[in-house]
């Protein structure tokens, strides 16, 4: 399917990933226990930052020296991969090591390169470092854990189907990242999401500003949920 434009990928980034996971429940394409990260992986550049874009996934160990290689940084090629990919992208890395994390994949000098190729952000079920210096980028990192260190780190390959905290990602998926976690967004329903997000939004207001205003009472309450019902 073709990409979002930019305005329908700003209409999306109106609303956060818990909205956003609403409104997919609604079209009944998947299961509600599925498309979403599991609890572990955390926006470790602070705040409320967000993120949306197209994977480009690869796969990292730094637990032991590359057989072949010296380190992450000589794989240019996953580069010109990225670049083929639509804009934004999104860099996800998982980590392959039995203990995911020992060095980290990626920190400022990394984190440099992936924004001036037009990523969003990077998300890895490993580790990052430079925590501050990225953070002072713009540019959100969602991960499991922060090392002082990148140990052997090194590419295994790039473009391959990844997992990330019970994801399962593909290079080119649409992918949605905040606070809470990382959200794949189906292509088929994602220029739906806005309208069907404000929509739930709308229909939940009433009860949200009567739960926080003094006029307040169960019976109230009750008859507002009332008109939730299907």
């Amino acid at each position: 399917m073709d990409p979002l434009t930019t305005d329908q990928l700003n209409a999306i980034c109106e609303f956060d990933t818990c909205a956003v996971a609403n409104a997919i429940d609604t079209f009944q394409v998947r299961l509600r226990n599925e498309g979403y990260t599991r609890p572990g992986l955390r926006c470790v550049t602070g705040g409320f930052s967000s993120m949306i874009g197209y994977a480009a996934t690869c796969r990292v160990k730094s637990e032991n020296p590359p057989v072949v290689g010296h380190s992450y940084y000589n794989r240019t090629d996953w580069w010109d991969a990225i670049d083929r990919l639509p804009t934004p992208r999104i860099a996800v890395v998982e980590d392959i090591d039995a203990h995911p994390g020992l060095g980290a994949s990626i920190g400022e000098f990394h984190a440099s390169i992936l924004k001036a190729l037009a990523c969003a952000g990077a998300v890895t079920n490993g580790s990052v470092r430079d925590v501050p210096a990225v953070t002072a980028m713009q540019f959100p990192m969602l991960a499991c854990n922060v090392s002082v260190s990148h140990s052997y780190i090194h590419m295994v390959d790039f473009g391959e189907p990844v997992e990330i905290c019970g994801l399962p990602v593909r290079t080119g998926d649409l992918l949605y990242g905040d606070c809470h976690g990382l959200l794949m967004i189906p292509a088929e329903i994602a220029a739906e999401i806005p309208r069907v997000a404000a929509a739930i939004a709308l229909k939940e207001k009433p009860v949200i500003d009567l739960c926080r205003s003094s006029d307040f009472s169960l019976e109230k309450l009750r008859k507002q949920v009332q008109k939730l019902q299907p």
